[in-house]
């Protein structure tokens, strides 16, 4: 059985991970800074911070696809120091703008610094197979998660902090530094020449759809990959779990933001702290699950955390609505992330296993089409709705439906049988 520091401690998977600690840092601070200059503009209101994400999730519809197809002929290390280097000179220019009083540039760059994200992530996803072995993709996927939540501990502890104090400039330099480090420290990682083989008959489907690319326009190519979504039950699986994980995100994202600032009084400190708290148990969850998942099916695992997901989501609405105390709060926002964590590890670890390497970065590329389609409908949806319906009742909706949803997968994946 592969252990953590069998897998972290190799130079190559090493300096991935560490690359995204650093960024993800800085994207906290980003984040906040972005948060807090929104607030300015339109305190307490819902749909303006439903505006500013709006321009964070269209690069997923826009470029995501296009970028899918492009990273399975790239070399993706490449890509991804690019994409780093694009990003950290996209977000120094934020602050001229800023200084300008300008929001429109501000919206665009924001736009574009996120479509440099969609050639990024895929990469990075794709990229892990070919610097690990298949027994250790659970715990390679664990610790790829665990980027995000340490990234979420840090950044929210301290960015919350640093934007309340000195104010929202200095996330827009910090973030832009930790782009230009991570291109550094994935520029070192030594990536094996990818190899076509042909020894099983997944694989062999793998080669057809690579020689028929050649032939095909880049529309089709993407359209091989939203195909291969689903051609099996497990992918299916994978697709809706996803598309439902980030409709409830999107459907709680804004609210709970408006809410604590105006519950608790500050714009970054307390959301700060709250994303502490959801960090420090979306780690706890990963680092649990990276342990013993594999020795779990991962599709009832799936099916199971989201029904703990619901649960926690709705004992924490019930408990916001009624003098909520910092401290409580945040032990059930961290319960929440412990029991969400491992759908992502799971789901990826999946998409592994699945599908070939000649069409993963395609595959990527239409999930994350799928879950951020999820997320901004769902997000415009609540925003709108929180005119006329009380933040309460939309996360207790959220949460009903998360659990039920959740229930019904793990008794009917149970009594079918399963192979992953």
């Amino acid at each position: 059985m592969a252990r953590f520091r069998d897998v972290l401690f190799t130079r190559n998977f090493f300096a991935l991970w560490s690359g995204q600690i650093i960024s993800e840092f800085g994207d906290r601070l980003n984040q906040m800074a972005l948060i807090a200059l929104v607030y300015q503009k339109s305190p307490g209101s819902v749909m303006a911070m439903a505006k500013l994400f709006f321009f964070v999730v269209v690069p997923v519809f826009v470029i995501g696809p296009v970028a899918g197809v492009y990273v399975d002929r790239w070399d993706r290390k490449k890509v991804m120091v690019i994409s780093d280097l694009l990003r950290g000179l996209l977000v120094l220019a934020v602050p001229v703008f800023v200084y300008l009083d300008m929001m429109v540039p501000i919206y665009i760059l924001v736009f574009l610094v996120f479509s440099a994200q969609r050639f990024f992530l895929p990469s990075k996803l794709a990229l892990i197979p070919a610097i690990v072995s298949e027994d250790k993709l659970v715990v390679a996927n664990s610790l790829s998660n665990t980027t995000r939540m340490i990234a979420t501990i840090l950044g929210f502890a301290l960015a919350g902090l640093i934007v309340n104090a000195i104010g929202h400039m200095w996330g827009f330099y910090l973030d832009a530094i930790s782009y230009l480090i991570s291109a550094v420290l994935i520029s070192v990682i030594a990536v094996p020449k990818r190899k076509w083989h042909k020894m099983t008959d997944e694989l062999n489907k793998a080669g057809t759809i690579v020689s028929r690319s050649i032939r095909k326009n880049i529309w089709q190519e993407i359209l091989e990959g939203f195909r291969h979504m689903v051609k099996r039950d497990s992918m299916k699986v994978v697709t809706g779990t996803l598309f439902l994980l980030m409709a409830g995100a999107g459907s709680v994202f804004c609210i709970i933001i408006v809410f604590i600032q105006s519950s608790f009084g500050t714009v970054t400190q307390d959301l700060g702290i709250f994303g502490v708290f959801l960090g420090v148990g979306l780690f706890a969850g990963t680092v649990l699950y990276g342990k013993i998942g594999q020795k779990l099916s991962s599709i009832r695992s799936i099916f199971a955390c989201f029904s703990l997901s619901g649960l926690a989501l709705g004992l924490f609405a019930l408990y916001a609505s009624s003098s909520p105390r910092l401290f409580l709060g945040g032990l059930l926002v961290l319960l929440l992330g412990g029991v969400s964590a491992p759908i992502l590890t799971c789901n990826n670890t999946l998409i592994h296993k699945l599908v070939p390497d000649n069409v993963r970065g395609r595959i990527f590329s239409s999930m994350e089409a799928v879950m951020h389609l999820a997320f901004l409908v769902f997000m415009l949806l609540t925003a709108v709705m929180a005119d006329y319906f009380s933040n309460l009742s939309i996360l207790l909706t959220s949460g009903v439906i998360f659990a039920l949803v959740g229930l019904a997968g793990f008794v009917i994946t149970g009594i079918k049988g399963t192979e992953y």
